[in-house]
């Protein structure tokens, strides 16, 4: 018996040292990093989301977080370096509020949907990710997501998520669809997207009827008189192409072909033969970097000369991104002109301008991304419908968000339409060098814009 007593009691001091070992592994005291995988607390209430998706639980505020905003963008593939930039102008905000939405404390998570093998945003991932929030009680609002085509997946699934549908805020989603009917969207569109009969999605960009309006806009005051247009098969490659289509068309501007290319080919010599031979004097990329657009760039030039030369090369915001430049080669992207929906950094003035110097002192000199500051924006806008509901309860959230009046803020001052779009539409022309500049900021006119839409 004294041998069983000496073992039980040399077993119960060792499970005692692991346990204080465990405890000291589990992360500091100061309130940072709290969280962790599908079921753990998370710190204090709350329930993070699931590892496999997201970043740990952060919160840097004081005592425990009450509620969570996740952000869903594509973490992988050759928009990572802006979307990277864009959590991190998430994450300055939350520290610039203290962490804090009114009187409730804001935990953040920043998720991915995109995967390795896919290189870019996935479908699958898009659906796991809107459903891990919509199940997740403590999640009352997503920033997100940067891919048109993964919105539409999610939208949905958070409209009717328990509680009233979860705040959704895009800081970068352009695709017309997505809030608003036109000829060229499907006839279940946008509606399909909001089956509780209720929005509960805003974006802070101006969709592609104004890109699209201001790239004809563009052409026709260098005097193009025939462009050649591409897609990538995708719904926002194919829908801003079309939105370029019908722009130029109303501007007179002779549409010289509109074909697809394959992501998946090996190269794009011969399509680049057949726009030589189409006699256009442009041509415009409707699509995504993503998919094997700097193979695209590479040939074009090699086929059809420099981009300053005979046939100028325009893309959307899907290309206004420095991994163009960089996966290109600074030789083949050079003098491209590529658009992006609103104003550049260098151009916000009052609390953009504050924002925009602060966030630079945190790069430490990494050129900022365009969208970063609309990340930044949407950050904010979500923080600021939590805060006016004033509870943690998705409804109100809602309702809130749905209302959104921005005076003097990052973007500086806009509202939110009924069909969740923002009521100002500049559109930025950047041109391709050792980083994308700025080129013009263009507004276009609203005719333009309605003709884009098959108006």
């Amino acid at each position: 018996m004294r041998k069983k007593s000496l073992f039980l009691a040399l077993l119960a001091l060792l499970v005692g040292a692991l346990a204080l070992a465990a405890a000291g592994c589990g992360g500091d005291d100061d309130g940072n990093g709290n969280g962790g995988g599908e079921g753990d607390g998370g710190g204090g209430g709350v329930t993070a989301l699931p590892s496999s998706l997201c970043s740990p639980l952060e919160y840097e505020g004081e005592g425990e977080p009450d509620l969570i905003i996740a952000s869903d963008l594509p973490l992988q593939g050759s928009s990572r370096n802006q979307t990277i930039q864009m959590t991190e102008a998430m994450r300055q905000v939350l520290s610039d509020a203290g962490w804090k939405a009114g009187d409730l404390n804001v935990g953040y998570q920043s998720c991915d949907d995109a995967t390795p093998q896919a290189g870019k945003w996935d479908s699958g991932k898009c659906s796991q990710n809107g459903k891990a929030y919509a199940s997740n009680e403590d999640v009352m609002a997503v920033v997100g997501t940067f891919n048109s085509g993964c919105a539409q997946i999610i939208i949905p699934l958070l409209n009717e998520a328990p509680g009233g549908g979860v705040a959704m805020i895009s800081p970068a989603n352009t695709y017309v669809c997505l809030t608003t009917p036109g000829p060229a969207c499907d006839e279940t569109e946008p509606d399909k997207y909001y089956p509780s009969g209720t929005r509960n999605y805003i974006r802070m960009v101006a969709h592609d009827g104004y890109q699209g309006a201001a790239l004809a806009q563009f052409m026709a005051d260098r005097d193009i008189q025939s462009v050649f247009i591409l897609n990538d098969k995708e719904s926002y490659g194919l829908g801003v192409a079309e939105n370029v289509r019908n722009a130029a068309e109303s501007l007179g501007i002779e549409i010289a072909g509109f074909e697809a290319w394959d992501p998946k080919a090996a190269g794009y010599e011969g399509l680049m033969r057949q726009v030589g031979q189409s006699g256009a004097d442009a041509l415009f990329l409707g699509g995504l970097i993503d998919e094997n657009g700097a193979q695209v760039i590479k040939d074009k030039v090699a086929v059809l000369g420099p981009n300053d030369g005979d046939v100028m090369l325009l893309a959307p915001d899907g290309f206004t991104a420095q991994a163009t430049i960089d996966e290109a080669g600074q030789e083949n992207a050079a003098g491209m002109f590529s658009s992006v929906a609103g104003v550049p950094p260098e151009e916000l003035t009052g609390a953009g301008a504050e924002f925009i110097s602060s966030f630079e002192e945190t790069l430490g000199g990494e050129p900022i991304e365009p969208y970063s500051a609309y990340g930044a924006q949407s950050m904010q806008v979500a923080l600021d419908a939590i805060a006016a509901a004033g509870d943690k309860d998705r409804a109100a959230i809602v309702e809130a968000l749905l209302q959104t009046e921005v005076t003097d803020g990052i973007l500086g001052s806009f509202g939110i339409t009924e069909e969740g779009d923002p009521t100002s539409g500049p559109i930025t022309i950047y041109v391709a060098g050792e980083t994308f500049t700025t080129e013009e900021v263009i507004t276009p006119e609203e005719d333009l814009v309605s003709a884009a839409m098959g108006g």
